[in-house]
């Protein structure tokens, strides 16, 4: 007997798969008009071809991830970085040097910086601010006219963040300036994201020169707040004087650049995954209006008739089961890209180092695999008892790892100290011309949501 034969069989590894192609392909766009088309339906039925499929958009080969566990993976794996078809097109907006597109140090730096304004012991201090901007807008409405649920949603978003984060005297002008601006950008980075045809993006042709004045405004709008705290001398203590008093790991002051990107990122993504959210808890309040109706009693049980406060949220269980649920089925982020920076394993496929990975939030948070009557509006499933059935990963509305949305807290504070005071003082319906269909971009929102306020 020979020594060889007595050594243990090496175990066998298994051979990594590679992943299988979603059909549909059209010549030179590849799966791009699918995307453009009917993104949400697309990104949905692909988990049917499998839990990690490949895709052409344009010239490049993307892979989609379509299983909850591995989409938490994603966010866990440091191969796995923020970049891809989505942040490329985002940085026009959010440039290389904000929290929101960095990656590695400098991620962690900015992190830092920004994280003590949203702990939670920091967050109460911004109570009063969002009480009274919630109950400003309701008493801008009045009963019986017409509410633009795009520009004021915006408008609360915008003063609820330019107030609490960097103590700006900000008007509806410059919200309204934002709102039609954001609309413009993002509609544009989604079209550059699906079809990456650099070359005719160029052209002058009249969305290219639409596209980018809006960009325009969006950063003149920034470079006004900054320049605005420096000329006054003033060091309230808030976000942007952090950003303006920081340094950098050799202890320099951080670059103008730097803090224009920071600001970007507070500001404009913010307030348009706010804003978008809020469109659609309103139009939740006018679908459902045996919700609206369930809200409006539990505030005026906690309450005892008084104006709703910052409080008083934590005590809202219904009612942040209705923003949570609103969020389900209309995630305002519903698409999201990484890139691998070495060859990985995902769920038994191989991914190579450098390809884009996408995955949609929108889809996983809809799956019928993961949630009884899927397509149900029902808050109810997140009641304890329930929401322990829902698998990890297939809820996220704010992200995992160490990208994970700093401000989930200050967001959801927000988000339902603004449905309760609506709710409590109005019902709503829809008036002609009203169209709550789901426009699609970078992120979801109602395509044109008009609303008559009706007193309670």
């Amino acid at each position: 007997m020979t020594v060889e034969s007595v050594k243990p069989a090496a175990s066998e590894v298994p051979e990594l798969l590679e992943p299988p192609v979603a059909g549909g392909r059209v010549p030179l766009l590849g799966h791009g008009w699918k995307l453009v088309r009917d993104p949400l339906a697309f990104m949905a039925q692909l988990r049917d071809h499998g839990d990690v499929v490949r895709l052409r958009l344009g010239p490049k080969t993307v892979y989609a991830v379509t299983a909850p566990a591995l989409t938490g993976a994603l966010a866990l794996n440091p191969d796995f970085i923020i970049a891809g078809p989505l942040w490329e097109s985002l940085e026009g907006l959010l440039g290389k040097e904000g929290v929101a597109t960095a990656n590695g140090s400098l991620h962690r730096r900015q992190r830092r910086i920004i994280q003590p304004a949203f702990k939670l012991d920091a967050i109460p201090a911004y109570g009063p601010i969002m009480e009274e901007e919630a109950h400003a807008l309701t008493e801008r409405w009045q009963a019986g006219g017409t509410i633009d649920c795009t520009s004021e949603s915006f408008r609360v978003a915008v003063r609820i963040a330019a107030r609490c984060l960097l103590r700006g005297d900000f008007m509806d002008e410059r919200a309204e300036r934002l709102c039609v601006a954001l609309a413009t950008v993002f509609r544009g980075m989604y079209r550059r994201m699906v079809i990456p045809a650099g070359p005719l993006y160029r052209l002058p042709l009249p969305a290219n020169r639409e596209f980018n004045r809006a960009l325009a405004d969006l950063h003149l709008l920034v470079d006004e707040i900054v320049a605005e705290r420096r000329e006054s001398g003033q060091k309230p203590d808030d976000l942007l004087t952090a950003l303006l008093e920081a340094t950098d790991d050799n202890g320099d002051p951080i670059g103008e650049q730097e803090i224009h990107d920071q600001v970007v990122a507070i500001l404009t993504p913010g307030s348009e995954t706010i804003a978008s959210t809020i469109m659609w808890l309103l139009q939740v309040l006018t679908e459902h209006p045996e919700h609206a109706d369930k809200v409006r009693e539990e505030v005026e049980s906690v309450t005892g008739g008084r104006p709703v406060a910052f409080d008083d949220v934590r005590k809202l269980t219904h009612t942040n089961n209705v923003v949570v649920e609103a969020m389900r089925l209309r995630p305002a982020v519903w698409i999201l890209t990484r890139r691998a920076v070495a060859d990985a394993e995902l769920g038994g496929y191989r991914i190579p180092a450098g390809a884009d990975i996408i995955y949609s939030p929108y889809a996983i948070q809809r799956d019928a695999r993961s949630y009884a009557h899927n397509e149900e509006f029902d808050p109810d499933r997140w009641l304890p008892e329930r929401s322990k059935d829902v698998p990890k990963f297939a809820m996220s509305p704010f992200s995992n790892g160490n990208r994970k949305c700093p401000s989930d807290h200050f967001s959801m504070a927000q988000l339902s100290l603004v449905t309760a005071a609506v709710a409590t003082k109005y019902r709503f319906e829809q008036v002609s011309g009203s169209n709550d269909t789901t426009r699609v971009g970078i992120t979801l929102r109602p395509h044109r949501l008009l609303l008559r306020p009706i007193p309670r």
